[in-house]
């Protein structure tokens, strides 16, 4: 389950782009708190707590603000394009009685037999859309593959979810199965072909445009 984390924060006064590079210079992140009917407030806070923060996948965040404390959830982080540093963050109020929806990130846990017996694990969802309580953000969900065999799947309906939680995802899309090498096999080959079936066909219009140029060039 999700545990709280406090994080220091002090309001901007002055915004822009140009702004918020001095800021990173001086060694914090530009963030924005908003919600609850209340006007957004631009913040910023110390790099290193903004970073631990994310590091620990954490949502509830009480947030220290001006001598009052508020309870938010991390609603979005900007990284820069290698992602490597974090550019911006945004925090959203939250009553700790209402529920919120979000994605939370599926944590497989323990060793497939069918991959120690040559199969190929494959996870078509990483993430579970869900609705909880908003001071109870489960961290991860996770998905116990001990058991899973070659042919065999985990769906969504298989999930043991934490208490007062609801997942919104199709109860029949799958987690996580185990292929057999082979049918692995066949599958790349079925899309290598489709692809290549694809390319001729663009050649074709492509052959086709420069000649419709060349016969408006010739007129």
């Amino acid at each position: 389950m999700a545990t709280e984390h406090k994080l220091a924060a002090q309001r901007r006064t002055k915004l822009g782009s140009r702004e918020c590079r001095r800021l990173r210079r001086r060694g914090l992140i530009p963030g924005n708190v908003y919600g609850h009917e209340q006007e957004p407030i631009a913040i910023a806070s110390d790099r290193e707590e903004v970073e631990t923060l994310v590091r620990s996948k954490a949502h509830v965040v009480d947030l220290e603000l001006e001598g009052q404390t508020e309870t938010t959830i991390l609603r979005e982080v900007q990284w820069d394009t290698f992602g490597s540093e974090i550019l911006h963050f945004d925090l959203m109020r939250v009553d700790p009685t209402e529920r919120v929806t979000l994605d939370v990130p599926v944590e497989l846990r323990g060793v497939a037999p069918g991959v120690l017996a040559g199969g190929i694990l494959e996870q078509p969802l990483h993430v579970l859309h869900v609705e909880c309580p908003a001071v109870r953000i489960p961290d991860s969900i996770p998905v116990r593959i001990g058991k899973l065999e070659i042919g065999q799947s985990i769906h969504v309906s298989d999930i043991e979810l934490p208490e007062d939680t609801v997942v919104h995802n199709p109860p029949d899309a799958v987690v996580v199965h185990i292929v057999s090498p082979k049918r692995a096999a066949v599958a790349a080959e079925v899309e290598e072909e489709a692809e290549a079936a694809g390319e001729p066909e663009v050649v074709q219009r492509e052959e086709k445009k420069k000649e419709g140029e060349s016969g408006e060039k010739s007129k």
